[in-house]
């Protein structure tokens, strides 16, 4: 029973660490018109959702802006075990991710500076599998959800150098679900569950460098977020006998998630097509332990702190648009991401693997005022592995789609 509860929160502190910055639950849908173009664009200045991808491109806004936007995701995860070759898949529903930005370009003496405000979700997803499951003892259900809020200034130094910074306050909850391997005299099996809530602090800084009128350079740096998780609840539906062995209670953790560095180009080849790239490096070295403190301990609740010793890793994203006419934009791209979850800690909570996709967009320009914008995203992903604690060993096979909208308005 000690591994079982063991294995229990280190999952739990997997999952909510992972689904930030890595592959895994990581949402990189913080601006429709990036999001057409591969999710590359700090070396650009599109819109407001500039203060996410790159605070200092900001100040080359010449209107004020509010932009609104969501990317439902539709998706699925199959699980084949590797000794009967039977599989499972997962019931989950549609996420939900969102952006909203409101940028303020100051007037007369002040021209050169910015303020904005930006709110969106940087991860967060509910991943459900099919009852009776395999890793029904791993995992049953896990639903995480976070709001990023990030006032920002930004400030044009001269005609082509802008820089911007935003402090970050990161909100979040997470809730971990899975059988207890134990039964009471129906056959029932036991029930876990792990409830709590986060809170962390950060920034997000970036300068934007125009080369000439053809070519730009963005740099952006997101710092690293100490999530803190205090009074989480763990609450254990078992029989009568062994109730003094999984007490009711509540546990606390410190999650390190990793600073992110971006370096962005963008090269306008002419009127009508520009075209980006970006090169992310996340420093998952400093993810090397994890920890967690049980307010109450037992035989099988033990506080403990295991050892992970995950990778940094790097993420290129890139695309184009092509600017059909004054009221018409299409766009396309794709990207490749490594996965920091090396061979042995691959869970069902995050079945990650090195992952490759495609996107495609297109903005529609009402007036001087109002904008359109919409954008699909594709990806597949396949990571065969037998997990060191858990001993699943199966092959995971995840696909997902995420159409997006967006509105703006400008004045």
């Amino acid at each position: 029973m000690k591994s079982f509860l063991n294995i229990s929160c280190l999952s739990f502190v997997l999952a909510a660490a992972l689904s930030s910055y890595a592959q895994g639950f990581q949402v990189n849908f913080q601006g429709q018109k990036q999001q057409g173009m591969g999710c590359a664009g700090t070396a650009l200045n599109v819109d407001a959702s500039s203060l996410f991808f790159n605070p200092g491109a900001s100040a080359f806004a010449n209107k004020s802006e509010v932009n609104l936007a969501g990317t439902p995701i539709f998706a699925h995860v199959l699980y084949t075990d590797s000794a009967t070759q039977t599989s499972y898949r997962t019931q989950n529903p549609v996420g939900t991710p969102f952006s909203a930005y409101g940028l303020y370009r100051c007037k007369k003496s002040l021209e050169p500076l910015s303020f904005g405000l930006a709110i969106y979700t940087p991860f967060g997803s509910t991943v459900q599998w099919e009852p009776n499951w395999i890793g029904r003892f791993a995992l049953t259900r896990l639903s995480l959800k976070a709001i990023f809020i990030q006032p920002t200034f930004s400030y044009r130094i001269s005609e082509r150098l802008g820089i911007g910074a935003g402090f970050v306050i990161s909100k979040g909850s997470v809730n971990l679900q899975k059988d207890i391997p134990v039964q009471d005299s129906l056959g029932n099996y036991g029930h876990a569950e792990l409830a709590g809530k986060a809170i962390g602090f950060g920034y997000n800084a970036g300068i934007l460098y125009h080369v000439n009128e053809r070519f730009s350079m963005g740099l952006t740096y997101r710092s690293k977020v100490s999530m803190s998780v205090d009074n989480g609840n763990a609450t254990f539906t078992v029989p009568n006998a062994l109730s003094s062995s999984f007490p009711n209670g509540t546990f606390s953790s410190q999650l390190p998630l990793p600073s992110v560095l971006t370096l962005g180009l963008s090269f306008s080849a002419n009127k009508k097509w520009t075209f980006v790239l970006d090169l992310n490096r996340v420093n998952w070295k400093v993810y090397d332990t994890l920890a967690f403190d049980y307010a109450q301990n037992t035989s099988a609740l033990s506080d403990t702190k295991s050892a992970r010793n995950y990778e940094s890793i790097f993420a290129f994203r890139g695309g184009a648009a092509y600017t059909a006419s004054e009221k018409w934009t299409f766009r396309f791209g794709g990207g490749f991401g490594f996965s920091p979850v090396q061979s042995g800690f691959v869970t069902p909570e995050t079945p990650d693997a090195n992952r490759l996709y495609g996107t495609t967009g297109l903005s529609f320009r009402a007036n001087e005022h109002f904008s359109f914008d919409a954008s699909m995203y594709v990806t597949r992903m396949r990571r065969s592995d037998k997990n060191l604690e858990t001993q699943l060993n199966g092959t995971f096979t995840s696909i997902a789609l995420a159409p997006g909208i967006s509105l703006n308005y400008r004045w």
